[in-house]
C-alpha cells in the first residue's frame, strides 16, 4: 500500500522551473519537507513572486497548480485501470456469483440457473441428489409434464437385467462410452436426467457423476453450462423402484444382478466394462507421459 501511494503521488520538485538546479544555498540544505526552510530570501521571491507581478502565479496558484496536477495524474492512471479491467472476462465476476449461489443454497441445480424441480432426499450418496420411486413414478406419469421439457431414465444395469424387466421408457447405459452419447445429444431447458442401477448403489452412482465429469470438461470454457445441469438418482435403484410401482415397469419381472441362470453373462459384462475403464485409464496415463 505504502509502495502504491509512493507512485501515484507527483513529486512537487517536478512543477519548478528548471532554473531551480542552478540556485545556491547559503546554508548546507537540511533534510526536511519543507523546501522553503533552506532558501534564502532571494531564492524565495525568484520562486514565488507575489501575486500583483507579471509571472501570473502566486503562491496559491503554484499549490493548486500542483494539486491539480496530481489529481490529474491520478484520475489518468485510474482511467487506464478502469480500462485494463474493462478487458477481462466478465464471466470471473459471474462465476463468483454462481459459486457462492450454490454455496449457500444447495437447492440450485449445478448451473446455478433455478432451483432443483423433483423434490430430493437424503440417499446414500451425500454429493448426489436422490429422489424416491414415488417422485420418479409421478414422472413417468406426466406430473411433471408443465416444469420440465424432457427427462431420460438411465438405467446403468447390465443388458439381461434390463430384458428381465425395466422402469417404462428407460435407457440401457452400462458402459461409459454409451453414457458420452449423451453428450452428443442436442440439449433442451429445463431437461432431467434420473440414473439407476439395481440399488443404485455403485453402478448407477458411478455412471452420474461419469456424466457429469465429462459435462463439466465439455464445458469449461463456458463455466458454469453443462449440457445436462439436472441430474438425479433413483434412491435404492430398480428393486425399490420395482416393490412399490410394478405397474410401471415393463415387463413387470425383476431379474437381479446374480441371477443363477446368467452368471456367464455377468462375467462377460463385467469384463467388458472394465476393459473401457482399462482403456481409458491406459489413455491417461500416456498424455501424461508426453510432458
Amino acid at each position: 500500500m505504502l509502495s502504491k501511494r509512493l507512485f501515484d503521488t507527483v513529486d512537487e520538485f517536478d512543477t519548478f522551473p528548471a532554473f531551480v538546479s542552478t540556485l545556491s544555498f547559503d546554508c548546507t540544505p537540511v533534510k526536511t519537507d519543507n523546501l522553503t526552510c533552506v532558501m534564502t530570501t532571494n531564492i524565495k521571491q525568484s520562486l514565488f513572486t507575489d501575486d500583483d507581478e507579471d509571472s501570473g502565479l502566486g503562491m496559491d496558484d503554484h499549490v493548486n497548480f500542483t494539486s491539480s496536477l496530481q489529481k490529474s495524474t491520478k484520475r489518468q492512471r485510474a482511467d487506464d485501470d478502469n480500462s485494463r479491467c474493462s478487458k477481462r472476462p466478465k464471466v470471473c465476476s459471474d462465476i463468483k456469483a454462481v459459486v457462492t449461489k450454490l454455496e449457500e443454497n444447495d437447492d440450485f441445480i449445478a448451473d446455478g440457473s433455478r432451483l432443483h424441480t423433483l423434490p430430493t432426499i437424503t440417499g446414500k450418496h451425500s454429493d448426489l441428489k436422490s429422489i424416491t420411486p414415488q417422485t420418479l413414478a409421478e414422472v413417468v406419469n406426466g406430473d411433471y409434464d408443465d416444469d420440465i421439457s424432457d427427462y431420460k431414465i438411465i438405467d446403468c444395469r447390465y443388458p439381461y437385467e434390463f430384458e428381465g424387466g425395466h422402469i417404462r421408457g428407460a435407457e440401457n447405459m452400462y458402459l461409459h462410452e454409451t453414457i458420452l452419447t449423451l453428450l452428443q445429444e442436442p440439449t433442451k431447458d429445463k431437461q432431467i436426467v434420473i440414473f439407476h442401477c439395481e440399488f443404485s448403489s455403485e453402478r448407477g452412482p458411478k455412471m452420474m457423476r461419469f456424466l457429469r465429469s465429462k459435462d463439466r470438461e465439455l464445458n469449461k470454457e463456458n463455466y458454469p453450462s453443462l449440457n445436462f445441469p439436472e441430474i438425479y438418482l433413483l434412491d435404492n435403484g430398480y428393486k425399490a423402484f420395482f416393490n412399490e410401482k410394478p405397474a410401471l415397469c415393463d415387463p413387470v419381472s425383476y431379474r437381479p444382478m446374480l441371477h443363477s441362470d446368467h452368471s456367464e453373462d455377468l462375467r462377460h459384462f463385467r469384463v467388458k466394462s472394465k476393459s473401457w475403464t482399462a482403456g481409458e485409464k491406459r489413455k491417461y496415463a500416456r498424455k501424461a507421459m508426453r510432458f
